[in-house]
C-alpha cells in the first residue's frame, strides 16, 4: 500500500481546523500545529462536535468519525511538521506573520515539502519572499467553511516551480474539491470579481436609492442569489469583508473600482461584524425589529441590473487580464460564492450590448472611473462576439 502524504496545517482556527478535517477525511495523517494550546483544544472540540452533527444526519458513522479524529495530531511543536510533505498555513491575515511562520517551518521540513498559504488577499510572492526556497511556495485558498465549500483557488507565484503547481492541484482535487487556477493578483478570482456585489450595493444604500432590505430583496428576487449582499456581508463578517476590500483596493493602486465605503469602514470601527457580533447591517438579537423591503419592481430591476453590470465588467476584465480562464472564472463564482450562474454566461444571455449600455450610462451619470467598461466588453460588442 502506498504511504499517504502527511499533511501539516498551521493555525487551528475555524479555517485551519476545517482544512485539517478535509485532509484527514481524505485519508491523510494530519498534523495540526498552533502555538496556542487552548486554541488547539478548542479546535479538537469543534471538530468533534462537527462530526456529532454529521453522524446525526447519517453522513458519517461513528467509526468513520473516530478514524478521522485519530488521524489528526494536535501539537504546539513546530518540529512535528518535519514529517510533512505539504504544510498549509491558515493563520492571521498579516504578511509579516505569514513570512515569519514559513521561515520557522523551513527549519524543520525537508527540501521537497510544499509550503502553501491560504491567504485570501495577500500576494503569494510576498509570502514566499521570506523563504529560503521560494520555488516551493504556492497559494491554496480554501473558502469558509472549508469542510462544506467546494472551491479552492490554486495560485502560483512568479517564483513557484511548475511541478509544485501540478502536485498541489492534483492533491486538492483528490480531496473532492473543485480547483481553479488563478494568477497571483489582488483578490485572485473570487475576491476580486465579487467586490461590486458588496461595493455597488452599499453605494446605492448610501445614496438613498433603496434600503438595505430592499437591495437584498432585489438581488434575490431578480437575480436568484441565495443571499442578498448585506445578508452575505453579515454572514462572512464585516471585519473580514472590509479588510479584503481595503487590501484589494490598496494593492490595485487605489483604483476607484475597488474603493471601500465609509459605511463599511464605520461598521468595522464599531465592531459591528454581523452575525458573530450580534449586529451588522441587521440586528440578530431575539425580538429584533424586521423592516419590510420596498417591493417596487422598477426599483428592484434597476438595483439588480446595476450590480450585475458591475459584476460582469469585473469578470470580463479578469479574463482580459489573464487572471484565469473563462471556464475557471465561471466555476469560481458559482462554487466559491454560490452565484446562480456564471457571470460571462449571464452576459451572453442578457446581451453584452445591454451590459455595456448600463455601464456607459453609469459612467456618464457619475463621471467616475469606477464605471469604466472593460476593453474586452467593448471589443466583443464591436465584433458581435459572445463569451461562449
Amino acid at each position: 500500500m502506498t504511504k499517504k502524504l502527511i499533511v501539516g496545517v498551521a493555525g487551528s482556527g475555524a479555517m485551519g481546523s476545517g482544512i485539517a478535517q478535509v485532509a484527514a477525511t481524505a485519508g491523510h495523517p494530519v498534523i495540526l500545529y498552533d502555538t496556542d494550546s487552548k486554541a488547539l483544544e478548542k479546535a479538537r472540540t469543534g471538530i468533534t462536535k462537527g462530526f456529532e452533527k454529521l453522524i446525526e444526519k447519517g453522513k458519517f458513522t461513528r467509526e468513520e468519525s473516530v478514524a478521522v479524529l485519530e488521524a489528526i495530531t494536535f501539537t504546539d511543536s513546530p518540529e512535528a511538521l518535519g514529517a510533512c510533505g505539504i504544510v498549509i498555513e491558515a493563520i492571521v491575515e498579516k504578511l509579516d506573520a505569514k513570512k515569519e511562520l514559513f521561515r520557522n517551518i523551513e527549519k524543520y521540513v525537508d527540501a521537497n515539502c510544499i509550503l502553501a498559504t491560504n491567504t485570501s488577499s495577500l500576494p503569494v510572492v510576498a509570502v514566499a519572499a521570506g523563504c529560503q526556497s521560494r520555488s516551493r511556495v504556492i497559494g491554496i485558498h480554501f473558502f469558509n467553511p472549508a469542510v462544506l465549500m467546494p472551491l479552492v483557488e490554486i495560485i502560483p507565484a512568479f517564483t513557484t516551480d511548475d511541478h509544485v503547481v501540478v502536485t498541489a492541484k492534483k492533491l486538492i482535487d483528490s480531496w473532492g474539491k473543485v480547483t481553479v487556477l488563478a494568477k497571483d493578483t489582488p483578490g485572485f478570482i473570487v475576491n476580486r470579481i465579487a467586490r461590486p456585489y458588496y461595493g455597488e450595493s452599499i453605494k446605492m444604500y448610501e445614496e438613498g436609492i433603496a434600503s438595505i432590505e430592499t437591495i437584498d430583496w432585489a438581488m434575490k428576487e431578480f437575480g436568484g442569489f441565495r443571499m442578498g449582499p448585506f445578508e452575505l456581508m453579515d454572514f462572512i463578517g464585516n471585519d473580514i469583508n472590509y479588510k479584503v476590500t481595503e487590501t484589494v483596493w490598496e494593492q490595485m493602486f487605489y483604483d476607484p473600482r475597488y474603493r471601500p465605503s465609509l459605511t463599511q469602514k464605520r461598521l468595522y470601527e464599531a465592531g459591528l461584524f454581523g452575525k458573530k457580533s450580534g449586529r451588522g447591517y441587521y440586528k440578530y438579537n431575539d425580538g429584533a425589529e424586521v423592516t419590510a423591503p420596498d417591493k417596487n419592481e422598477i426599483k428592484g430591476k434597476y438595483i439588480f441590473n446595476r450590480v450585475l453590470a458591475m459584476l460582469v465588467n469585473e469578470a470580463a476584465d479578469a479574463l482580459y487580464m489573464n487572471i484565469a480562464t473563462a471556464e475557471d472564472i465561471e466555476k469560481a463564482m458559482q462554487k466559491g460564492v454560490n452565484y446562480p450562474k456564471g457571470l460571462l454566461q449571464w452576459a451572453d444571455e442578457i446581451g453584452i450590448e445591454k451590459i455595456l449600455a448600463e455601464l456607459n450610462q453609469l459612467h456618464n451619470d457619475y463621471c467616475d472611473d469606477r464605471y469604466r467598461p472593460s476593453l474586452l466588453l467593448k471589443k466583443m460588442h464591436a465584433e458581435k462576439r459572445k463569451f461562449f
